[in-house]
């Protein structure tokens, strides 16, 4: 199934923004970055709750599909979708997400901004390795999930 939406790049990318805009704030503004950090959260999970709500379940192909070439030279695309499994996936990431970011506001003491910057850099990287349907967007996301840990 395709359509016209780019919703699964916003979900994609909007932790990845929230982890750019982290890199401009100065480190002694705590609380400015955690909140920068919740809001991105936040946002992802919002906007990833129209994946349940309309997600064909009757339909067995891939869905919010979005396919664009990106090395054409070896075949490489640009290309998202979604199965049932990855919807739970994607849903599941972007709420322990809200609940992480929540949950260390007090916890985290020491390199608060290098712990957010990670944390959405962690899960732009599981977002992507649960969207990807080329190997080599998969494996770059897979290798960026990594990098936080």
């Amino acid at each position: 199934m395709s359509n016209d939406s780019s919703l699964l790049s916003l979900i994609l990318f909007t932790p990845l923004v929230g982890a750019l805009v982290l890199l401009f704030v100065p480190k002694r503004q705590e609380d400015v970055i955690r909140w920068i950090a919740n809001v991105a959260v936040f946002i992802g999970f919002l906007v990833s709750l129209p994946l349940w709500f309309h997600y064909d379940t009757a339909n067995p192909d891939f869905q919010f599909v979005e396919r664009l070439p990106w090395i054409p030279s070896i075949g490489a695309e640009y290309f998202l979708g979604v199965d049932g499994f990855s919807v739970l996936l994607i849903l599941l990431t972007t709420l322990m997400g809200v609940i992480a970011v929540l949950s260390s506001w007090t916890a985290i003491t020491m390199r608060v901004k290098e712990y957010y910057i990670f944390l959405l850099m962690l899960q732009t990287g599981m977002i992507g390795a649960f969207v990807s349907l080329d190997f080599l967007l998969f494996f770059l996301f897979w290798e960026v999930m990594l990098v936080p840990m």
